[in-house]
């Protein structure tokens, strides 16, 4: 009857802890809900401001996670999830939240998690009321670097117009100094000439690359037949390739047309046989092919020059870049032409491509897109009309290399 007694007794205790143990636990659920830190908002109203504002902008709060953030900031990369990325911005938060002052940067932040690419914001970062900070991105990563090329540029036509001029200065004074060597003057008169020339041609192809800038292609232009403007570009160059001894070898033919400008097109073939024969060496061959493969019609120059190295031909289509500046130089090369192939073929909406190796000579190849059905009807019509590529059964032509 004892351990009976024992066992009701310990049941009995286990109820009772049970029982206890349910509502300390309920008690401690209604304690955490009375304490809870409510849901954060903000004002009525504030996030159709902002949407006026025209800018990317993120809502923190005291403790930097992220209230609200417009898709800019999240296509800026500024924010994901509920985080602000980056640190300079948290530093920025935290100076505003401490001193109350509104504080305006201008950062250089990575573009993606992998540091590839970056994006330049100008950031404008004030408190709101007591618990939230406002962070405003203006995205100016294009007008930054537009700004950078244009002074880069100007740099640069200053350092190359400076040599010539100042090469025809000291030549001009050494003229003087030899008036009586009959000889001497002769010699230095050739050297004035060489500079003058390349003084003018550096001076045409600056005029050439601003005349670019302002033309619009898609509003001007017609149906073009290529073969006439590779043809026209080959004769502009046949002088220059027989005083080297250079045969220009033009081989294929696209019947299809594109849409553009002609004499532009012709700048730029032009410039690209210019710069395989200046490169070439004497008594070689330059190859001109044409074909058409995709919707695409595709013109490449082969040269049996030097090459170029793998590092190099990410730079060759820069503004002023040279790959040998003495013998370009020499050769008479601004180191403005391929820049300008590029920006003519781009305006087309095409692109214009290299293969070289050190030894074996180079290709440039251009690829533009067919003109549509629907193009050379609106053309024919006297209104111009949006490029767009068009597929194609296959090759049609085949082109031949030096």
């Amino acid at each position: 009857m004892e351990p009976l007694m024992i066992a009701l007794l310990a049941g009995l205790v286990g109820l009772l802890l049970g029982a206890f143990g349910v509502l300390a636990f309920r008690l401690s659920e209604r304690q955490r809900r009375q304490v809870e830190v409510a849901e954060p908002t903000i004002r009525e109203g504030a996030a159709e401001v902002l949407a006026v504002v025209g800018r990317a902008y993120v809502i923190v709060d005291v403790i930097d996670g992220v209230v609200r953030a417009s898709p800019g900031a999240y296509a800026y990369g500024l924010v994901r999830g509920h985080t602000v990325v980056h640190k300079e911005l948290l530093e920025l938060t935290a100076r505003v939240r401490r001193d109350g002052v509104i504080e305006e940067r201008q950062l250089e932040l990575p573009r993606g998690p992998f540091g590839q690419g970056s994006i330049i914001v100008q950031v404008r970062v004030a408190p709101i009321g007591d618990d939230y900070i406002l962070l405003l991105a203006d995205d100016r990563t294009e007008i930054t670097r537009t700004e950078a090329m244009r002074n880069d540029f100007v740099a640069n036509v200053s350092h190359e117009l400076k040599t010539p001029v100042g090469a025809l200065s000291l030549l001009a004074e050494a003229v003087e100094g030899a008036a009586d060597d009959e000889q001497a003057v002769r010699r230095f008169a050739l050297r004035m000439q060489k500079e003058a020339t390349r003084l003018g041609a550096l001076v045409q192809d600056i005029i050439e690359l601003s005349r670019l800038q302002g033309a619009d292609v898609v509003q001007t232009g017609t149906a073009v037949d290529l073969n006439p403007v590779v043809a026209e570009a080959v004769d502009r160059n046949r002088l220059t390739a027989d005083s080297k001894d250079i045969q220009i070898i033009v081989g294929g033919k696209v019947e299809e047309k594109v849409y553009g400008d002609p004499d532009l097109l012709m700048t730029a073939l032009r410039n690209l046989i210019e710069n395989a024969i200046r490169y070439a060496p004497e008594h070689s061959k330059v190859g001109v092919g044409l074909r058409f493969r995709e919707g695409l019609a595709t013109i490449s120059v082969t040269d049996q020059g030097p090459g170029i190295t793998a590092e190099e031909q990410d730079r060759i289509f820069e503004r002023f870049y040279r790959v040998d500046a003495a013998r370009s130089r020499q050769t008479g090369g601004t180191g403005l032409g391929l820049s300008i192939v590029k920006h003519i073929i781009s305006q087309h909406g095409g692109e214009v491509s290299v293969w070289s190796q050190p030894g074996q000579g180079s290709t440039f190849t251009v690829r533009l897109p067919e003109m549509d059905q629907t193009e050379e009807e609106t053309e024919a019509g006297g209104g111009p009309a949006e490029p767009t590529k068009k597929g194609s059964n296959g090759a049609r032509e085949q082109g031949v290399s030096a």
